[in-house]
């Protein structure tokens, strides 16, 4: 059997959420199916460092481009809701997020490109892998696709290694962690404003690379009362993400949109008390673990911080609950499922 899946962006530095799942999923299903030949394509730009991956045995790498397709192959599996515009027996999609459509978080013309590849995919796929069932929803209701084309796979976490060693800090500091790129959607100006309303024991770290909107989050950092006891590390490294984890003691995330977030759950495998919003895939997500709040009322948002940041045992019954509710997602049950939506067109 042979089988073809876009590969491009799994690839490079500071990965976002579709390429830590792009990975996972490439490496798991290679690992999980040795007696299948896959082709792991990648686009121009990302084939060279394609060729540097060290994959399994049964993969082999492509540059992905408009020649017919390869003989013999299955399908192609496109990981990030765009297809090439080439040939194949069947096409499969995984849709992450269609928030581009539906709100001012980019810019026009990248708005257009997003759209229009959607729409594409949309059309051309036989089968498309949804991360939530939120995204499905957005998917029938956007691009009109029929429910009976839509599969629904969660994305799984990754969890903190056992006996996780965590980094010594001064602990009379309290931290609030947020990571995420710093960015419209993900809702920050107001967080920063929710937090100069808690305790001067306590510091926030937003910790992520800069996207669309990062100057409006950076003055509003600039020019806060608490700007002192904020610190923007950029983007940072798994291993320096595994220390931040350790040594947080709230999860602060009111992403205004969102098809997964992994943050969250990842924040909860740790252990960590999670503030989120109560909107988009996030309450399919975390279940009645976390602390939700409208993510647009700053009343509610204040309040919600400055009640988590007092109770103490407010915070260990999210922190057991958030561990539970973990628990339940992992890449292993991804892969499986991604599997058996091959199997539907074999």
């Amino acid at each position: 059997m042979k089988l073809a899946l876009d590969a491009t962006y799994s690839t490079g530095r500071n990965l976002t959420g579709v390429g830590i799942y792009s990975r996972e999923i490439l490496w798991g299903l290679a690992l999980a199916h040795p007696e299948v030949d896959f082709r792991y394509c990648y686009r121009p730009q990302r084939f060279l460092a394609g060729r540097r991956e060290q994959f399994p045995s049964n993969v082999r790498i492509r540059l992905l481009n408009d020649a017919p397709f390869l003989p013999g192959f299955e399908f192609l599996h496109g990981l990030n809701q765009r297809l090439p515009r080439r040939k194949a027996k069947r096409f499969v999609t995984t849709f992450h997020d269609l928030f581009v459509m539906t709100a001012d978080y980019s810019t026009e013309e990248f708005k257009q490109r997003f759209t229009e590849q959607a729409r594409d995919a949309a059309q051309r796929s036989d089968l498309i892998i949804c991360v939530s069932a939120f995204t499905a929803n957005q998917v029938h209701e956007l691009l009109h696709v029929e429910k009976s084309k839509l599969r629904v796979v969660h994305h799984g976490i990754r969890f903190p290694a056992p006996n996780q060693e965590p980094l010594s800090l001064n602990r009379e500091e309290k931290v609030i962690l947020f990571v995420g790129a710093l960015q419209k959607r993900k809702n920050l100006v107001r967080l920063i404003k929710a937090f100069e309303q808690v305790g001067p024991e306590w510091r926030l770290v937003l910790a992520g690379s800069h996207g669309f909107g990062a100057e409006e989050i950076l003055d509003q950092v600039a020019n806060s009362p608490r700007s002192a006891d904020i610190a923007l590390p950029g983007y940072i490294s798994d291993e320096k993400l595994e220390h931040y984890y350790a040594n947080c003691d709230i999860f602060a995330f009111p992403s205004l949109d969102e098809g997964f977030g992994i943050p969250v759950l990842e924040a909860m495998a740790w252990g960590i008390p999670v503030l989120t919003s109560n909107r988009s895939a996030i309450p399919e997500i975390t279940g009645d673990a976390a602390l939700h709040v409208d993510p647009e009322d700053d009343e509610e948002m204040a309040f919600a911080l400055k009640t988590l940041t007092s109770q103490e045992g407010l915070r260990r019954k999210l922190s057991q609950m958030g561990m539970e509710r973990a628990a339940q997602f992992s890449w292993e049950t991804a892969v499986d499922q991604t599997w058996a939506v091959y199997k539907e067109l074999f």
